[in-house]
C-alpha cells in the first residue's frame, strides 16, 4: 500500500546541502511519507551520501540534467501517493511541516495545492515566501520575500499559488492539468502549473504552520545570476502567452509592458542585460510551441475571466502590500545603523 505522502527532492551536484535537509526530514512528526531523490546526473558524492546516510531515501538517478520540471516530473510518475510534495534540497523544516500540509489538505479538499511559509535560512526571523502573486504586469512575485517576520503572514488564506521550494499538491489535480512544463526547466514552472490550476478551478492555500528555511538559489546562483535571469525572462513570458485568457489581455497590456520595461531596467542595473535579452530572444523561439499548448489550456478553462481577473487583482495588492513592508524594513533597518 502506497504512503499518504511522496516527498520529491530535486538534486544537482549540492551534497553540502543533503545532510541538514534528509535530517530534518526524518524528524518530522509526520510519518506516513516516501522520499524520493531524484539526481540530475551530479559529479558530486551525493548518490554514495544519501545511499550511505540516508537509506530510507528512494534514489531516482536520471544521470543527465533536465531541469527541475524534468526531475520532479520524473519523481512524481514514480510515485503512486495521494498526495505530492516537492521539496528543495536548499532547506530545513520545522519538525510539524509535513503534518500541517497533509491536515490542510484533509481539511480543504476544494483546494489542489498548499503552499508553505518560507523563512531565510540564514536570518530565520526574516520570511522568503508565504505563496506566490502573479501581478497584473505579468510579473510573478514571492509575498513576504524579504519581510521581518511580525505576524502579518500567519493566517490561512488563499494565495495564486505555491512556491515549489516547499509545496503540497494533490495527485488528482495533477492528473488533470498536467504535470511541469518541461520546455521551461526552471523557473517560473511553478507558476505556469498554478496558473493552469487556477483555470481548471483548482485553488491554493497558503498554510502558515508548514515552516520551512530555505537558502534560495542553490543551483543557479541566486535570482540575479545570469541563468536564472534568462530563464526568469524566457519563462515569465512563455507563461503569459500561454495562460493568460484573451478576454484579459486588452487591459493587462500596458501593465504588461510596463512591467517589461521595469525588468529590462533592474537587469540593467543589476549587470545582468546580456542574460535578460537571451532570454526575450529564447521566448521568441519559443512562442510557436507555447501557442500550441495554449489552445488546449483554455479549451480546458473552468472558470469565467472576471475569477482570473479578480484573482490577479488580488494578488497584485498583497505584493504591492509586502513590498512597501519590505522597503519600510529595510529603510528602518538603515535608520538604526
Amino acid at each position: 500500500m502506497p504512503c499518504r505522502v511522496s516527498v520529491i527532492i530535486p538534486n544537482w551536484n549540492t551534497l553540502k546541502f543533503l545532510g541538514p535537509c534528509l535530517t530534518s526530514l526524518r524528524e518530522q512528526t509526520f510519518q506516513d511519507f516516501e522520499t524520493i531523490l531524484v539526481d540530475s546526473g551530479s559529479t558530486d558524492d551525493s548518490l554514495p551520501f544519501v545511499a550511505g546516510n540516508f537509506p530510507e531515501v528512494r534514489i531516482l538517478a536520471l544521470g543527465e540534467n533536465r531541469g527541475f520540471s524534468g526531475a520532479v516530473n520524473a519523481g512524481i510518475r514514480a510515485s503512486e501517493a495521494e498526495f505530492v510534495v516537492l521539496l528543495n534540497n536548499d532547506t530545513e523544516q520545522d519538525p510539524a511541516w509535513l503534518a500541517e500540509l497533509a491536515r490542510a489538505a484533509e481539511n480543504h479538499p476544494e483546494a489542489g495545492s498548499f503552499a508553505s511559509k518560507l523563512m531565510d535560512f540564514h536570518d530565520r526571523d526574516t520570511l522568503d515566501g508565504a505563496g506566490d502573486a502573479l501581478r497584473k504586469s505579468g510579473l510573478p512575485y514571492r509575498l513576504g520575500h524579504g519581510e521581518r517576520d511580525k505576524g502579518q503572514f500567519d493566517k490561512q488564506v488563499p494565495v495564486f499559488g505555491a512556491c515549489a521550494a516547499a509545496a503540497l499538491y494533490r495527485r488528482e489535480m495533477l492528473d488533470d492539468i498536467g504535470l511541469f512544463d518541461e520546455d521551461f526547466f526552471a523557473y517560473c514552472e511553478d507558476g505556469d502549473l498554478s496558473f493552469r490550476a487556477q483555470l481548471a478551478g483548482y485553488g491554493c492555500l497558503y498554510v502558515p504552520g508548514a515552516v520551512v528555511y530555505h537558502v534560495g538559489g542553490a543551483s543557479t546562483g541566486g535570482k540575479r545570476s545570469p541563468t536564472a535571469t534568462r530563464l526568469g525572462t524566457r519563462n515569465g513570458l512563455c507563461l503569459l502567452v500561454k495562460d493568460l485568457p484573451t478576454p484579459l489581455v486588452p487591459g493587462m497590456l500596458l501593465p504588461i509592458v510596463a512591467g517589461q520595461v521595469t525588468r529590462l531596467a533592474v537587469t540593467t542595473l543589476s549587470g545582468v542585460l546580456p542574460a535578460h535579452l537571451a532570454g526575450l530572444v529564447e521566448a521568441m523561439r519559443l512562442i510557436p510551441k507555447m501557442l500550441r499548448k495554449r489552445r488546449d489550456i483554455q479549451k480546458r478553462r473552468r472558470v469565467p475571466t472576471t475569477h482570473i481577473r479578480m484573482l490577479l487583482r488580488d494578488a497584485s495588492r498583497a505584493a504591492r502590500a509586502s513590498i512597501l513592508r519590505r522597503l519600510r524594513d529595510q529603510f528602518l533597518g538603515k535608520r538604526r545603523r
